[in-house]
C-alpha cells in the first residue's frame, strides 16, 4: 500500500493560521532536517539555528523511539510537551514529523485536535 501523499507547505500555512499563539509549524524528516514549514513572520526564535538543528534530530530519534511500542499501544496519534516558554506538538505523516511550537498559553486541549482535522483533511 502506498503511503499518502500531503502537501507539506500547505498544511503548515494552514496550522500557522489558525491561532495567533502558533510561533512555527514544519515538517521535519527522519533525519531531523527540516522539509517545509518554518517560523511564523514577525515572531522571534526561542532558540538559534544550531539549536534548532539539535531539536530537530531529538525529536526525529524520540519519534523512532516511539514506534517500538506502535504494535502494544497502537500509534501515537500526537506528542505534546509544555515547556515554561512553549508548547509543542508533534504528528507523524507517513515517516515525517509535523513540529508546531506555540506560547506556552494555547489552549492545548483544543490545538492537537485543530491540527489533526487540517493533517486528516
Amino acid at each position: 500500500m502506498s503511503a499518502k501523499i500531503y502537501d507539506y507547505t500547505t498544511i503548515c500555512n494552514s496550522i500557522l493560521s489558525i491561532d495567533s499563539k502558533i510561533r512555527f509549524a514544519g515538517v521535519i524528516n527522519e533525519r531531523g532536517r527540516l522539509v517545509a514549514g518554518g517560523m511564523k513572520e514577525n515572531v522571534e526564535p526561542l532558540e538559534n539555528e544550531k539549536d534548532d538543528e539539535m531539536i530537530f534530530m531529538e525529536l526525529a530519534l524520540r519519534v523512532k523511539m516511539r514506534k517500538e511500542f506502535d504494535k502494544q499501544l497502537g500509534p501515537v496519534n500526537f506528542a505534546m510537551a509544555s515547556r515554561e516558554r512553549a508548547l509543542a506538538i508533534s504528528v507523524i505523516i507517513n515517516d515525517d514529523i509535523l513540529y508546531v511550537v506555540a506560547e506556552p498559553d494555547t489552549d492545548y486541549g483544543v490545538l492537537p485536535k485543530k491540527i489533526l482535522e487540517i493533517v486528516h483533511s
